[in-house]
């Protein structure tokens, strides 16, 4: 993979009703990168605030799910996004609500970009048995509404969730997105262990 610009997204996402999971909250950071010519998004870090959500996410496609308290809700004219991760804050992120129209289709080609994580299952001595760079999308989007504002973003240190590694210099860019979704399985691209391209 190749990093063709210095940013990050973080996203705070609230999943109003997941097939076999139920509503839940997710929050991470995601790098856009290139792979073979392809655009997309690095998956780095997810918080979520559903065991069975996280533990199927990671366990079975390789989504970097941890357990966290992410929140998604509008207060006195901001759209507020906050992180937890125990009893400590590890990011706010803040927004103009509904401050300007942003086009459906910019809006869906956000969030239908390819996603690529690693998938790394131990061998009983430690040694990697599967490491391979997998692949999936969204597919059959629905954009029912999109915004974009200004915006704000604090991260705070904390070790077990370093986000604030990737500090924030300047938020670029910020949209709040509503829509029916469907997430593609996940396929493999590369395994690092025999060194080709699936």
């Amino acid at each position: 993979m190749e990093i063709d610009e210095p940013l990050v997204r973080f996203e705070v996402m609230k999943m109003g009703d997941v097939s076999g999971y139920g509503p839940y909250t997710e929050s991470g950071q995601a790098i856009p990168v290139s792979f073979e010519g392809e655009r997309g998004e690095y998956l780095h870090a997810m918080y979520l605030d559903n065991f069975p959500a996280t533990a199927s996410g990671r366990e079975i496609s390789a989504y970097p799910k941890t357990i966290g308290s992410p929140k998604l809700f509008a207060e006195d004219g901001a759209l507020v996004g906050t992180l937890d991760y125990g009893s400590q804050r590890v990011a706010t992120a803040t927004m103009g609500y509904q401050h300007h129209r942003l086009d459906v289709r910019e809006a869906e080609a956000q969030i239908t970009v390819p996603t690529f994580m690693l998938k790394i299952i131990p061998d009983y001595d430690g040694s990697p048995r599967v490491f391979e760079l997998v692949r999936t999308e969204i597919t059959d989007v629905v954009v029912k509404d999109a915004w974009t504002g200004p915006a704000r973003l604090q991260l705070f240190q904390h070790v077990l969730a370093p986000l604030a590694d990737l500090p924030v210099l300047e938020v670029v860019s910020a949209s709040h997105i509503l829509t029916d979704l469907t997430l593609a399985p996940v396929k493999p691209v590369f395994d690092y262990l025999k060194g080709v391209q699936s």
